[in-house]
């Protein structure tokens, strides 16, 4: 929607929303309370959010509620909801009939022992790029990782920094990720296309975290090889997910192909019944149920703002601020590098500011895809880095006697790195030489 008003006010339900969430993490976080910043459902934040916004904004309240209506129901949005709701049934699935203990295990007995420490960087890794989930692929991996350092005399806040990295590094590039379907939706983009963006950042922040593994992460002792139970069998749906979507297969068909592969499998297989099968693919769209709330209701909230002018005020101060495409770039990865270090969700960092990265973008001539890659790839460096946000407070629980978070934090080489690559593309934009020689290449082959 273009609109010509001007209005710092009209970002103050924004503003209300991420205070209410950011204090109630703060004032839980000072009494103690376990995962404080995660008590409040983010849903019920944007609801006190949108209330702000029926109290300052002008109109009736008929003529606000239709802005709010036409917000939550816009193409993007529903999209985007339908598509958290499929990739919430295939992960749910695929891990009931027993995807992700194969993964884990078949892992753990094809690589050597004396590489652990990169094993388990190389795990979480396929695990998170599978399943979607960083803190899920946490949860997975950390107590087996946790097991092998005692095992081998390593230091255990390295091997869960490996386990942090790794999720973060599939996270990051997993398309069935909620921050891979945030980031491409709101910027209008293929997941394919921001997958191959990112690829060419992520993988040598991995390349340079695995070098450092290997010299600092060898075990004093080889831990004993042990058998691990597995069958590739329930490999094949994330490996189909994986492949169809980066050949370009549309996301719907894919995630459905992935949901009902998953499902074969696991009634062959004895996991589950055909009536379970279908209780897990709920299952799935229940888990999905936070994101999916929080994605209509910010649509209507950003719709409404954005209406009142508060866009287009942001848009106007930055503008001071950008002299080019490159003060752009970093213009999008500081607002939502701020935003999730406040909120401590990532997907929540990307909603709120990807209307506005998409204006930046159109603005300044940044590639929709490079819009997308920025605004995942720097909300991931922080909610992997963050000590109060769940990838790192899950990790740290399987660590007993942990003195501090920022004892896990520390070893948490991959992000680091991923921001350092990411900020070295913006100065030196090597992966734009790399797409054009690519490009080259195949219009030659072509010919």
């Amino acid at each position: 929607m273009k609109n010509k008003k001007v209005s710092a006010i009209a970002l103050l339900p924004f503003l209300v929303f991420i205070g209410v969430y950011l204090i109630t993490g703060i004032v839980l976080n000072a009494r103690g309370v376990e995962m404080a910043f995660y008590q409040l459902p983010s849903p019920v934040a944007a609801i006190v959010g949108i209330i702000a916004a029926f109290i300052i904004f002008k109109g009736t309240i008929d003529e606000k509620f239709n802005s709010l209506i036409k917000g939550c129901g816009n193409e993007n949005i529903i999209i985007m909801c339908i598509i958290f709701l499929l990739a919430g049934a295939f992960s749910t699935v695929s891990k009931s009939m027993g995807g992700v203990d194969s993964v884990v295990n078949l892992g753990m007995s094809v690589i050597p022992a004396q590489y652990i420490s990169v094993g388990i960087f190389v795990i979480s890794s396929f695990i998170a790029i599978s399943t979607g989930t960083s803190v899920g692929t946490v949860v997975a991996v950390a107590p087996i990782a946790i097991g092998f350092a005692q095992a081998a005399g390593l230091n255990e806040a390295l091997v869960i920094g490996a386990t942090i990295g790794g999720g973060m590094f599939g996270d990051n590039l997993s398309i069935i990720s909620d921050t891979t379907i945030a980031a491409t939706r709101t910027q209008g983009v293929e997941m394919k296309d921001k997958f191959k963006a990112n690829f060419l950042i992520a993988l040598p922040a991995a390349i340079v975290t695995i070098g450092l593994l290997l010299v600092f992460g060898r075990p004093d002792v080889i831990p004993p090889v042990k058998a691990y139970d597995y069958e590739l069998i329930k490999v094949v749906p994330y490996m189909f997910v994986l492949i169809a979507a980066l050949c370009g297969m549309n996301v719907f068909v894919v995630l459905t192909g992935g949901i009902v592969l998953s499902g074969i499998i696991g009634i062959a297989g004895g996991s589950f019944t055909t009536l379970v099968f279908s209780q897990q693919i709920f299952e799935g769209f229940k888990g999905m149920l936070d994101i999916f709330l929080l994605s209509m209701l910010m649509g209507g909230l950003a719709y409404m703002v954005e209406k009142e002018g508060g866009i287009n005020w942001i848009l106007n101060k930055i503008k001071k601020v950008i002299k080019g495409k490159k003060t752009a770039e970093l213009g999008i990865s500081a607002m939502v590098s701020i935003t999730d270090m406040a909120t401590a969700n990532n997907t929540v960092a990307i909603l709120i500011n990807g209307p506005i990265a998409k204006e930046i973008s159109e603005e300044y001539k940044i590639e929709p895809k490079r819009a997308a890659s920025l605004l995942d790839i720097f909300s991931c460096v922080f909610q992997g880095l963050i000590p109060y946000g769940a990838q790192v407070l899950f990790a740290c629980a399987s660590i007993k006697g942990l003195n501090s978070p920022f004892d896990v934090v520390y070893f948490c080489w991959y992000q680091g790195l991923l921001a350092v690559f990411a900020l070295l593309s913006i100065y030196v934009p090597y992966t734009d030489m790399i797409h054009s020689k690519l490009a080259n290449r195949k219009s030659k082959k072509s010919i």
